[in-house]
């Protein structure tokens, strides 16, 4: 699959980002190297593989040590938001972006 320049402009203008030309050029390539394996493997015979329900793969019947999941507090909002430069409990406020 090759990726065109506009496509590359239509991804930097959805994202508002402003590149180079030199950037463009560069992008496009990494995007079209990126597509391209995704393609190669769409074309790989996964038929027989199970699905994974764990991505660790114990070696010769070891367990992989794996913590409990406890909930512990974590209440750093009002340190957090003290160092931030415009903020009004409990948000932070930023410049509005969405208006192109």
């Amino acid at each position: 699959m090759k990726i065109s320049r506009e496509d590359v402009l239509r991804v930097a203008e959805l994202a508002h980002l402003e590149l180079t030309t030199e950037e463009i050029e560069m992008y496009r390539g990494q995007l079209d190297e990126i597509l391209a394996y995704v393609d190669k493997l769409q074309r790989l015979d996964v038929v027989n593989v199970e699905p994974m329900a764990q991505v660790l793969f114990p070696s010769a019947g070891d367990q992989p040590e794996l913590r409990d999941d406890t909930v512990v507090p974590c209440d750093i909002s009002g340190t957090v938001l003290a160092q931030a430069p415009d903020a009004a409990k409990p948000f932070f406020r930023v410049p509005r972006v969405i208006e192109r």
